[in-house]
């Protein structure tokens, strides 16, 4: 059983890699809850890659990638308000139109530029596997905020993923929970690009949080699940990529979708196996 432990005793570089990673894994456990139950996986698709242009800006004048995916997704969710506000058209279609809008800029300023090369890999696919102690701080203080926000906000976000005009009711707007939910989203995804990259942290923040939704009904044991197969698929990730020489972020990515999968086969064979079957009518 060596080999289970093996790569992170000896290697002071993947003990980061799996800090970090647990870390990454809380926070987009937290956030991911709310993305499923509030039905925002689409924004947070759009978050994870509308960051694009503002990181490659930010990497062209030789500013800090976060603060470029910060400028990035505060443009993204004042484009959207700004959209739903002034026109008729669906927060859907606003977020749609940013989304590609952003994201074909970020591809231009990528492919017009001759120093990406490295930069472009750092990312779209992170760099769990170089991650400093600077970042490693940050994602901890970033995680603190995140579980510090759904602790204090969790009534009204409670109420507007189940019933949006009850939170009214109770005296919540549901503007404003709705803006604080869409920046604990975005705030996750700011910082998390730096372990697993945009195209990766979208995974991360639908597959634990939607396989611990199969499990269970209470959005504190939701949480607890989705923490645990975060934690997991970053572990057998890191394995996975130090045994077999495969990509970190990806192999974590992959490993969450399988045990989505995994997950939701599990519980149709025991949904049929307590479903009381017919008496067959014999006349």
């Amino acid at each position: 059983m060596d080999w289970l432990i093996h790569p992170f005793t000896a290697n002071s570089f993947m003990v980061q890699a799996l800090l970090a990673g647990v870390l990454v894994s809380i926070a987009c456990s937290v956030a991911g809850t709310f993305v499923i139950l509030r039905g925002l996986s689409f924004i947070g698709d759009a978050l994870s890659h509308g960051v694009l242009p503002g990181i490659a800006v930010a990497f062209l004048v030789g500013l800090p990638g976060i603060l470029g995916a910060a400028a990035g997704a505060a443009f993204m969710i004042g484009g959207i308000s700004l959209i739903t506000r002034r026109s008729r058209l669906s927060s859907d279609t606003a977020i749609g139109l940013l989304f590609v809008g952003m994201l074909s800029l970020g591809v231009i300023i990528i492919s017009r530029s001759s120093s990406f090369s490295g930069d472009l890999t750092r990312i779209l696919f992170g760099e769990i596997l170089g991650i400093s102690s600077q970042s490693l701080f940050l994602q901890l203080a970033a995680t603190v905020v995140i579980i510090a926000i759904a602790v204090v906000c969790a009534r009204p976000f409670l109420l507007l993923s189940f019933d949006p005009e009850q939170a009214q009711v109770a005296g919540f707007s549901t503007r404003l929970y709705h803006n604080i939910m869409l920046f604990m989203i975005a705030l996750t995804v700011i910082v998390s690009f730096q372990t697993v990259g945009t195209l990766l942290v979208f995974g991360l923040l639908i597959a634990p949080a939607a396989a611990g939704a199969l499990l269970a009904r209470r959005i504190k044991i939701m949480m607890m699940w989705s923490v645990i197969f975060g934690v997991l698929s970053m572990y057998i990730g890191l394995l996975l990529s130090y045994y077999l020489n495969l990509a970190a972020g990806a192999s974590i990515i992959l490993v969450t979708v399988v045990i989505f999968f995994i997950v939701f086969v599990v519980q149709n064979i025991r949904s049929r196996k307590f479903i009381p079957t017919k008496e067959k009518d014999h006349g």
